[in-house]
Formats: structure tokens, C-alpha cells, sequence
């Protein structure tokens, strides 16, 4: 019988180091939530396909609901919490509200989190599949209602708040 209660681990969340006992079973999203009190990320499909849970791990990008907490160890681990840490917006957040980029609002913590995300990857250099010239020795693609769409596509809004959330997206890039 293989042992899965697991033992005590560290995460640090938003500048904080938590450190608790916990399942090796247990997601990252569960911990998040029940475990250190963050509850930015949600729980929307628990299958990774809504991205409701979007966190960003070492500035990337994840699930955290097929993430588990074990595999996070080490990691810096930001939530939506972690954005505004002295109550300020971030530039991002600050555009969601004054566009209307959410209507009640249960994706938006995933959709601003994987916006900075986002952003960083295109900031990078990183192609999409809506990229047109993927070449290593190419332009920056251009960011662009289309490009935003794609690169957004894993995170659904039941409202349909799309046409906000890409105007606020595009004008944060556009002010970096």
C-alpha cells in the first residue's frame, strides 16, 4: 500500500512563506484556498479547461486546479491577492474595472492573472498559434485583438465580458 499522506511543506504565496502539513495529493488550488485563505483563484471546472484558477507560478502562468502543492514548493507563487499587495490596483486590474472587463466577476482573479502572464510571455518574444510568422529570427508579433483572443483562450467567461477584457489587455500592453 503506497503512503499518500504526505508531510509538511512551504509555500511562498504573495511574499509570504506558508508552511503546513499536507496530502501529496492535494492541488495547489485546495491549499490556496482552504489552506493559506486565498480566495482569489476559484474553483470552476476542477479539469484545468476553465482557468478560473489561473495563478502565476515563477511568473508563469498555471492551473492551479492540476497543479499539486507539492510541485509548488519553492516556487514563487502569485494570486490575484498578490497583485495589489498594498491595496493598489496593478495597471491591469485597474483597466478590468474601468472597462468593464468582468460582469460578476467569478473568472476575473484567473482572466487578470493570466493577462500578466500573458503579457510577460509576449513581452518575451513568444509566439501563439494565431502568430503569423513563427520563424526564430522574426519580429515581436504584434499584439492585437486576435493575438489577445488566442492567447486568452484558455480562460472562459460565462458572461461573455471577451470584448472589455481584450480592450483592457491591449491598452495595459499599450501603456507598458
Amino acid at each position: 500500500m503506497i503512503d499518500d499522506t504526505g508531510g509538511e511543506i512551504a509555500l511562498h504565496v504573495n511574499d509570504v512563506t506558508h508552511r503546513f502539513a499536507v496530502d501529496n495529493r492535494r492541488t495547489l488550488l485546495d491549499a490556496l484556498r482552504e489552506d493559506i485563505g486565498c480566495t482569489g483563484p476559484k474553483k470552476g471546472c476542477d479539469h484545468g479547461q476553465c482557468g478560473a484558477c489561473t495563478v502565476l507560478l515563477d511568473g508563469r502562468r498555471v492551473v492551479s486546479c492540476l497543479t499539486l502543492a507539492v510541485a509548488a514548493q519553492g516556487a514563487s507563487i502569485t494570486t490575484i491577492e498578490g497583485l495589489a499587495p498594498e491595496g493598489e490596483l496593478a495597471p491591469i486590474q485597474e483597466a478590468f474595472v474601468r472597462l468593464d472587463g468582468f460582469q460578476c466577476g467569478f473568472c476575473t482573479p484567473g482572466q487578470i492573472c493570466s493577462a500578466v502572464g500573458m503579457l510577460a510571455e509576449h513581452e518575451a518574444g513568444w509566439p501563439s498559434a494565431a502568430t503569423a510568422d513563427v520563424s526564430p529570427d522574426r519580429p515581436a508579433p504584434r499584439l492585437d485583438p486576435p493575438e489577445v483572443r488566442e492567447r486568452m483562450s484558455g480562460n472562459l467567461c460565462r458572461c461573455g465580458a471577451y470584448p472589455n477584457i481584450v480592450r483592457a489587455v491591449l491598452e495595459t500592453a499599450a501603456a507598458r
